[in-house]
């Protein structure tokens, strides 16, 4: 579930019995048997020896993210390899890719973010914001304020669960016997988690897939500040509604009126950091650093300084004996390395799907009810594309395969729309953000379903808040895709 995950992906293979494991990769090999003879039968002329040949790969590796039990990381390598050998694809495309001034930005970020992690500044942070709750409502907007404050500090969905389970416990443990207030924060941290992804380039890896598919089939590029400058308004927008919506659909009157009283101290004692007093010499470099960065990734127009370049200068500060706050042999292990492979290789996929012609296939069977000759209503073809996206978690669970899967054929779809590619896969992009139906769904809301000691929310409690926060989220980026990045500088047509 790397959306992640990302989400980085990492589910491995499951302990099958034989029989049943042969079974399954038995009906997998002759359901793609099936896929690929259509596929060779179907499209006719129009499609390119190249574009058949992408479309089986590209079919086999949907299927085995959606059904197998194969890691995700090796049926993108082997999906990848296969374009390779059958020369759909250059080996160069996903060297560059791991290469590239994006791959470095994220590894950077995980190396400061381990630092910050380290000196446990998240967590003092948190509990300070959360100390000034006097009812229901101002707790949870607070806490949803801090999370989406940490999504500048902290890439990928999952290392900001990881980060904020301490937080969710200690809150749990000091609200004692209201139950309902629990499980809207149980089922609150990992939906804004989910959704305050959008605000930045480095907050979940599927924007760096989007991102390279845009930049290598269109020329067009999102730069890390032009991403913030459209992401940011979406994630306080979405996150804070969500927020009210869960709060609503969890309490009752009573228990949103009764007063509360949350101390700092009580937070930081259940989660095991000091949080009272001066800051601590590694928190106070770390909090320093980060306002630094942060400035500077924020400014990168005025002046000129790539954001990977301002990350690498912050991870080489974390990693300075002295200065940083862990020593430089551990930071290889801060950086999700098997997830840099994942993207490089899923962006090379997209590629692929691109540039043989299949991508504009596919894209016209899947949305042709929404393109063609006669050009249709722009919120048409985004209600089209933001639907198929929000509910395909539904189908693949690795938020960072979807956008590998939907963003060639996004790109493709616009075209025949009369819709700019940069703003079809921004929303496409935007709208996977919710993938928080079930349980399996995405790695923050597994994390917050069963933990040890504290009464979390169940797989009915996850449905029946989707299924009124997944419509509103869906209708909110359609609306932000026609009205609001048009003004922000992403236009439409």
């Amino acid at each position: 579930m790397p959306d992640t995950t990302a989400a980085s992906p990492e589910r491995t293979a499951g302990t099958v019995p034989a029989r049943a494991g042969t079974l399954r990769y038995a009906l997998l090999a002759a359901a793609a048997a099936v896929v690929c003879a259509g596929l060779a039968l179907g499209p006719g002329p129009a499609l390119s020896a190249q574009g058949h040949v992408t479309l089986a790969v590209f079919a086999v590796a949907t299927l085995l993210w959606m059904f197998g039990r194969v890691d995700d990381v090796l049926v993108a390598l082997a999906a990848w390899l296969a374009l390779v050998l059958t020369r759909v694809l250059e080996p160069g495309v996903f060297l560059s890719g791991l290469a590239g001034p994006t791959v470095l930005l994220l590894v950077c970020a995980f190396v400061i973010a381990g630092g910050v992690a380290r000196t446990g500044l998240a967590t003092r942070a948190a509990a300070v914001v959360v100390a000034g709750a006097r009812s229901a409502r101002a707790l949870v907007h607070l806490t949803t304020a801090a999370l989406v404050a940490a999504v500048f500090a902290i890439p990928a969905t999952s290392g900001r669960a990881a980060l904020a389970l301490p937080v969710f416990v200690a809150l749990a443990r000091t609200l004692g016997d209201r139950r309902r207030m629990v499980l809207a924060l149980a089922l609150l941290f990992p939906t804004v988690i989910l959704l305050s992804a959008v605000a930045t380039l480095i907050g979940a890896g599927a924007h760096l897939i989007t991102v390279g598919i845009l930049a290598d089939t269109t020329g067009e590029r999102i730069g890390f500040t032009r991403w913030l400058l459209l992401g940011t308004p979406l994630a306080l927008v979405s996150s804070h509604l969500a927020a009210e919506l869960i709060l609503l659909l969890t309490t009752g009157r009573d228990d949103r009126r009764r007063p509360m009283s949350i101390r700092a101290e009580d937070v930081g004692e259940a989660a095991g950091v000091r949080v009272t007093g001066p800051l601590t010499g590694p928190q106070a470099r770390s909090a320093a650093l980060l306002a630094v960065v942060i400035a500077a990734w924020c400014t990168e127009p005025l002046h000129g300084v790539h954001p990977a370049v301002v990350a690498l200068v912050g991870a080489v500060a974390t990693v300075a004996p002295g200065l940083g706050t862990m020593r430089l042999k551990e930071a290889p292990a801060a950086v999700p390395w098997r997830l840099l492979v994942f993207l490089a290789a899923t962006t090379a996929m997209g590629v692929a799907v691109t540039t043989s012609g299949a991508a504009r296939w596919l894209g016209g069977a899947v949305f042709g009810a929404v393109t063609g000759p006669a050009r249709p209503p722009a919120w048409l073809f985004l209600a089209a594309v933001v639907a198929v996206s929000a509910v395909a978690h539904l189908v693949l669970q690795s938020r960072s395969a979807r956008s590998s899967v939907l963003v060639p054929l996004v790109i493709a779809a616009s075209s025949g729309a009369g819709i700019a590619p940069a703003a079809a896969a921004f929303a496409s992009t935007a709208a996977a953000g919710f993938c928080q139906t079930l349980p399996s769904s995405a790695k923050p809301v597994a994390l917050f379903h069963t933990v040890g000691g504290v009464p979390t929310y169940t797989s009915r409690d996850l449905m029946r808040t989707a299924a009124v926060v997944g419509p509103v989220t869906a209708a909110l980026v359609l609306a932000f895709a026609l009205w609001v990045w048009p003004v922000l500088g992403l236009p439409l047509r």
